[in-house]
């Protein structure tokens, strides 16, 4: 039988197994080739985790936040293109999203005007970065819906 950690600096993968009442060796029951040496390795940070593996955690403990955690945090790719979404409940979703297509409305002729050349000229670049960052608000919006989609479909299977 496992020991419980009493490390007080837990990771996201360590948390996640946890909340569920796993040991290590429950965990790697739940995975066909994540060992509970190579799932201490990954908590404890000695080793980074490969995407493989992730996927495993996310599958076994019904947490697919753990992708996206990964991506935008250690995967050197995604740290760079990959946006950090939460996890939230659907209603604050939902009104996200709208709030932000209400301010991309409101600048959807400005965007016209900017991309009709194909070219930004200096006198455009501050509004179309500004364009830009509302984008991706939405797209992190879109993420942390698909989240919500993924754990509650899970649930309910």
């Amino acid at each position: 039988m496992g020991r419980k950690s009493t490390r007080e600096n837990k990771n996201i993968y360590q948390t996640s197994r946890e909340e569920l009442g796993l040991t290590r060796e429950k965990a790697a029951d739940l995975m066909d080739f994540v060992s509970p040496d190579r799932i201490e390795k990954i908590e404890s940070e000695k080793s980074l985790p490969q995407p493989d593996e992730i996927l495993a955690m996310s599958e076994a403990y019904n947490k697919p936040e753990l992708c996206n955690y990964y991506c935008s945090h250690e995967c050197p790719i995604g740290i760079k293109y990959v946006p950090e979404a939460k996890v939230k409940d659907l209603s604050s979703i939902v009104l996200e999203v709208l709030g932000n297509l209400n301010t991309l409305n409101k600048e959807k002729d400005r965007l016209v005007e900017i991309t009709m050349d194909g070219k930004i000229t200096d006198d455009e670049v501050a509004d179309f970065k500004k364009i830009q960052a509302e984008l991706e608000q939405i797209a992190v919006s879109v993420s942390s819906f698909q989240l919500w989609v993924n754990k509650t479909l899970d649930d309910i299977s």
